[in-house]
């Protein structure tokens, strides 16, 4: 009985390491599949006039830091010696924050920054 658990061990041994997988050999082409290769042409968007990069359609690449368009800035008073907003002037100081809006636009009012406080009574 041991004779044939033994042989059956062993032939079942000899399967596994038959059907392991050989190890994977590395392909430099993969690599180097992102450089520019020896004859090919790096790919640069083209510029317009003012030079800066356009899709082929003629439309601004927002892909680029100069063609994002950023939010309207305020009109800023007087800045400090390092370049920040002199917090001391009413230009500079941040008006209300708004919160999220729902779909028509009006202020969420499930969120804290929306909600109106309310007047404290004054005490005699």
């Amino acid at each position: 009985m041991k004779k044939i658990l033994t042989a059956v061990l062993a032939l079942l041994m000899g399967a596994t390491v038959a059907m392991a997988q050989t190890p994977a050999t590395q392909d430099k082409t993969k690599a180097e599949h992102r450089s520019e290769k020896q004859g090919q042409k790096a790919q640069r968007p083209a510029l317009d006039s003012t030079g800066k990069p356009m899709k082929k359609d003629g439309s601004p690449d927002k892909r680029f830091k100069g063609n994002k368009e950023g939010k309207e800035t305020k009109a800023q008073g007087p800045l400090k010696q390092d370049g920040t907003p002199d917090k001391r002037f009413k230009e500079n100081k941040q008006a209300k924050t708004e919160g999220p809006k729902k779909q028509d636009g009006t202020p969420d009012k499930r969120y804290k920054e929306n909600k109106e406080k309310k007047a404290e009574p004054k005490k005699a």
